[in-house]
């Protein structure tokens, strides 16, 4: 039986970050970062806009006006975040980058990452990329946050038709931030569009092994598994997405077609 893997995978480089995650929440990097008079005031802020985005919206408008600079600016980025609003939120999170970066201020590294996540989750992956080109040049990221950025930068590349790009991003990602389940995840579909099965199969372990009940992992699982060939092991997989994907997920409706390959037992 010839079996095909499901095509909704394909889409799971470029598909935002925050269907499987949260966008990134301030850090710090790994320069020290030095002291402000408006830290206080942008921690109430932050706080504001994961339970109240509209109120936080309204601070950041006002803190602005009262020279609260790049900290207002990603406190409005963080809101509308929370709201889901992509490209505003990129545009908040860039303002803020620019505006830290002509005062020299390292946090300027953290708002460009998170100005590239936005912008991939917005569907814009030309300035997601130009935005991660700038925080990974500016050396202050280091370990996790690095590899989160190096992991955005690959899903950018990927999405402007440059894999081989995206696998060196994704092997320094790897590095950076072993502990992370999507960088494994994405690294397992990548070998297996370019056709490099047996990586693909052994970052897929590395990718359940760190985040089995993700359905977009049993998703690739499967489709790696049919793709070599591996029909009991395409079907345990895709059954399992199925039932961890939440009922209006166009991962339980691709499942099902998937699952419809198989002949009735």
């Amino acid at each position: 039986m010839i079996l095909f893997p499901l095509a909704l995978a394909a889409a799971v480089q470029t598909a935002p970050k925050a269907s499987t995650r949260p966008l990134p929440k301030p850090t710090a990097p790994a320069a020290s970062l030095p002291d402000d008079p408006r830290e206080a005031r942008y921690e109430r802020c932050v706080a504001m806009a994961e339970r109240s985005p509209a109120a936080a919206r309204l601070e950041a408008g006002s803190w602005t006006l009262a020279g609260g600079g790049y900290f207002a600016q990603q406190c409005l980025g963080l809101a509308y975040t929370t709201e889901r609003q992509w490209p505003a939120a990129a545009n908040a999170f860039e303002q803020a980058a620019r505006a830290a970066e002509i005062a020299h201020d390292v946090r300027a590294a953290n708002y460009w990452a998170q100005a590239g996540n936005a912008f991939l989750a917005a569907g814009d992956a030309t300035k997601a990329r130009a935005a991660l080109d700038a925080a990974l040049a500016s050396g202050d990221l280091t370990g996790f946050a690095r590899g989160e950025a190096q992991l955005d930068r690959a899903r950018a590349l990927v999405a402007a038709g440059n894999p081989v790009a995206a696998r060196v991003d994704l092997d320094a990602a790897l590095v950076s931030a072993p502990a992370d389940p999507l960088a494994w995840l994405l690294s397992a579909t990548l070998a297996r569009r370019m056709k490099d099965l047996p990586r693909a199969q052994k970052d897929i372990v590395q990718a359940l092994a760190r985040s089995a009940d993700d359905p977009s992992v049993q998703l690739e699982a499967g489709n790696i598994a049919a793709t070599a060939g591996d029909e009991a092991g395409a079907r345990k997989a895709w059954s399992e997405a199925a039932r961890l994907a939440p009922p209006d997920s166009p991962i339980r409706a691709e499942t099902a077609k998937a699952l419809a390959q198989f002949p009735s037992r």
